[in-house]
Parts: C-alpha cells; structure tokens; sequence
C-alpha cells in the first residue's frame, strides 16, 4: 500500500549575513545553508498494516508524512501510495488518504461541525447515501450527537479530535495518516481516539501509519513500529523483537524497613543471600517497557 524507497528531504535557504549590507548580500548571495530532513529511508507497508513511525523532535516524521501526502517533493527517491505518486498526482491522492494532525484541525472554526462535516462529504463527492451510512458510523463510534450542532471553535480538544477523526474517514479512504492524534487528550478521550482506530482499521482493512510521543499508543494500536532519528532509520520490525534485543535487565526491588533497594536481575546475582540481608515489607518486579527501550536506542 505504501512503498519508500531512498527517501531524501533536503530543505535549502540562503545564508543570512550580519553587519551594515548584511540585508543586501542577504538578498544578493548564492550561498546556502542545507539541512537533510529525511535521509535515504526505505520501508514498506501492506495493506491493513497500524504502524507506529516513531522518533524524536526533529527526526524527520512530520517530513516524511508531507512527502507521503504529497504537501512536499523530495529531493530524490521513490515515493508510492496506493501505486501513486503523490506529489504528481496530488487530487487522485487526496481522495485515497485521510489525515490528521494533532496539533492543527481541518474543520472550519466558526461552523457547527455538522456542517464541516457535510462540507468534507461535498469536497469529496460522497454521494448523499454513503454520506449519511458513512456519518451514523462516525457518531456511533466517536460519539458525536452531543455536539454535532456546536460551532467548532466552542469544541473542547477531546471533542475537535474526534471531530477530525470524522472528517478524515467520512470519505472512506484506505489509507490514515496521524500526526499526534491524542496528545493533550486526557484518558477517557484517548481511549475514544485508540478504539476508533482499531475499529477503523479491523472494519475496513484501513492502512493507519501513526506519529506519536505517546508510547501508550503504540503499544495499544501497533504490532510494527519504524524507528527513525536525524533521518535515518534505526529499526524496523516488531515491538516485541525490539523489547527483547534492546530491554535493559528486569529490576528486583526489595521494599524493606530502611528504605527501597533496586537490583538488576542479571545472571549471578544471589537472590536468597540479597532478601537476608533486609527485614522485607513488600517485593516487585520491574519490567522493561518499550519507553526505557527507546530512550536506551537514543541514549547510545
């Protein structure tokens, strides 16, 4: 469904000078600074695949998913999305994605939402049956009756998420893209969002490749995360496999009369001669989780 082959993002600007015709030689130069967003990546995703693509600030993520919605041309490489290119055939394109970023909504701001919603049927030809099959869907699974009719401008965050939720998959397209889908959601919203994926993704064989910080959600939603940082990919396969090759050791913790002692259960460690050597109130075990993994993989 998705094809990356050698994927380059480099963004060029002219150098800035300082001084007194710091603005003219500003204007005038040839000179320019370069940075690589994206650097030579390559993955693919099948159909009915939830991928997390995960890295930090800065990895190159949101680049990628431009490149992938066609907002963006690389440099060089191959980019292909349901045997698309999206940058050359940008409408075709259009219509077989939905997106959603966390940070910056798609419905119009002083319209009730219902009416954003029928301007995103009209924007896509959704034919008035499929439009309203499609749409009882939506409120039934995101919940929407409560606020259908309130300007969007008057949503709270939780409610405008799964608003543009809706107005990603209103039109049914196989593939969903999402750019930090729950951040600043509180719990219950989260696990509204979390639950419509899965039920997007099961129902229709949706194709989801997910940016996120929030690792709850991967863990939730993804059996396959791409792992990327300064442009690069450093993984590529399952969360388990991950876990397993990178988890630092399982931590023994002894909660004892003096105080909290933690041991790292290694090979040699002597369990029976640690517990004597505390009056133990309580015992637990600490499991590497893919968070630790992670900050591991960066740390090195």
């Amino acid at each position: 469904m998705i094809r990356v082959e050698r994927l380059t993002k480099v963004f060029r600007r002219p150098r800035t000078f300082t001084g007194p015709l710091g603005a003219i030689r500003t204007l005038l130069t040839r000179q320019y600074d370069e940075r690589t967003a994206v650097d030579g990546i390559s993955f693919d995703i099948a159909e009915g695949e939830v991928v997390g693509y995960l890295g930090p600030n800065g990895a190159g993520k949101s680049t990628t998913v431009k490149m992938l919605t066609g907002i963006l041309t690389p440099t060089s490489g191959v980019v292909e999305v349901a045997g698309r290119v999206p940058w050359r055939e940008r409408n075709a394109n259009a219509r077989s994605v939905g997106v959603v970023f966390g940070q910056r909504s798609q419905l119009w701001w002083d319209l009730p939402l219902i009416e954003s919603l029928r301007l995103v049927g009209d924007l896509y030809d959704v034919p008035a049956p499929r439009f309203a099959s499609s749409l009882k869907r939506m409120r039934d699974l995101l919940g929407l009756d409560d606020f259908l009719d309130t300007p969007v401008r008057q949503l709270s965050l939780g409610q405008r998420m799964r608003g543009d939720l809706a107005a990603a998959m209103l039109y049914e397209p196989p593939i969903l893209y999402l750019d930090e889908p729950t951040v600043g959601l509180d719990v219950l919203a989260k696990q509204a969002v979390r639950e419509f994926i899965v039920d997007t993704n099961r129902a229709g064989r949706t194709t989801v490749l997910l940016t996120t910080h929030d690792l709850a959600d991967v863990e939730a939603l993804c059996k396959r995360i791409i792992l990327i940082d300064k442009g690069k990919v450093l993984y590529d396969g399952g969360i388990d496999a991950l876990v397993s090759a990178y988890a630092p050791p399982r931590r023994l913790v002894v909660h004892a009369d003096d105080g909290s002692h933690a041991y790292e259960l290694t090979e040699g460690l002597e369990v029976p001669d640690l517990l004597a050597a505390h009056t133990i109130r309580d015992l637990s075990i600490e499991e590497p989780d893919l968070e630790s993994v992670i900050k591991r993989i960066y740390a090195a």
